[in-house]
């Protein structure tokens, strides 16, 4: 009898020990490294909402089952590469690199966790994969055709002022496709026989200082440069635009939003979203090899009819009919 009352306690213990055992052998909570050149703010709320719905999207709900680990260089690029190394060495299942500056410093990191990408020029020619279709290695992502679009803005700006004989073109010199970005403007703008000024402008004091040179070297019309750091000016750039007075046109609804004129350019949010879900897939084992580089094609013009009635233009008809939303 004593020894069934022995055994029965041994049985009742290891019973009750089997959740503490099958708890300890589940695995560990996959971590999603986010590596942004931005700081964290009101842009970076917007994509990173989307993004989250694109992890959601495939199953994966941050705090549930999947843990996302930020970081931010508050717009100091020289940053990007230690903080690509701290999520090497967390380690993380996969990199999310929201522009080409983070995509290069993650790439530089590892070349065994998966990464992807988002940005606004052909991956192919940063040198961040073999092909669109084909990626190789351990990068894929999300191509959204911002810094490629320059000549096309150019052309909208002469519809809505004809009479637009001289540009500015405000950038941020620290972007890595600035420099693609002037040569497609100053092309475009040879071609349509148009004077072109390109102002670097990557601090928010230098962005003041152009500004004030408006005052009294004013631009028929003002073409906003792509990447990070004017992304979080947006407000600054767009209360300088209507200060002075000068026509100006982005790549981002947001500017719109924000007062600017006018916007083409893809959906940054719905590329985060997609980014997400690339991100989803990856974790339930999909290798960036095999993932196509996704093109989004679907270009957004924007205009904002309260900014134009106050600049004094009218909006000409042809452009009400190519747009996609007009901002009241």
């Amino acid at each position: 009898m004593m020894r069934r009352r022995a055994f029965i306690t041994l049985i009742g213990g290891a019973a009750a020990a089997w959740p503490l055992a099958a708890r300890g052998q589940q695995p560990a909570m996959p971590v999603v490294g986010f590596l942004d050149s931005q700081s964290p703010g009101t842009f970076a709320d917007l994509v990173l909402r989307a993004f989250r719905q694109g992890l959601k999207d495939t199953g994966h709900v941050e705090g549930e089952n999947v843990a996302i680990e930020y970081r931010w260089a508050d717009n100091q690029i020289d940053r990007l590469q230690e903080l690509a190394a701290e999520l090497v060495r967390r380690p993380v299942a996969v990199i999310i690199a929201g522009a080409p500056p983070a995509a290069l410093a993650a790439k530089a990191a590892t070349t065994t966790i998966p990464i992807v990408f988002g940005m606004g020029d052909d991956p192919v020619k940063i040198g961040l994969v073999a092909s669109l279709a084909r990626p190789g290695g351990n990068l894929t992502g999300i191509n959204f055709f911002s810094s490629e679009l320059a000549a096309k803005r150019m052309e909208l700006l002469r519809q809505m002022v004809p009479s637009a004989a001289r540009i500015a073109m405000m950038v941020d010199p620290a972007f890595t496709l600035t420099e693609f970005q002037v040569r497609d403007a100053e092309t475009a703008a040879r071609a349509m026989g148009m004077q072109i000024q390109v102002l670097n402008t990557g601090t928010s004091r230098e962005i003041n200082a152009a500004f004030a040179r408006f005052g009294h070297e004013r631009p028929d019309a003002l073409l906003f440069g792509t990447g990070p750091f004017f992304n979080t000016r947006r407000v600054q750039l767009a209360l300088l635009a209507g200060r002075y007075g000068i026509p100006a046109i982005s790549g981002s609804r947001l500017f719109t939003e924000a007062g600017v004129l006018m916007s083409y350019g893809t959906n940054i949010s719905d590329s985060y979203r997609q980014m997400g879900v690339y991100a989803g897939r990856i974790l339930k084992g999909a290798k960036p090899a095999d993932l196509p580089v996704v093109q989004s094609t679907k270009l957004q013009l924007v205009i904002n009819a309260e900014t134009a009635r106050m600049l004094g233009l009218t909006v000409p008809p042809s452009l009400l009919a190519l747009a996609d939303e007009v901002i009241e």
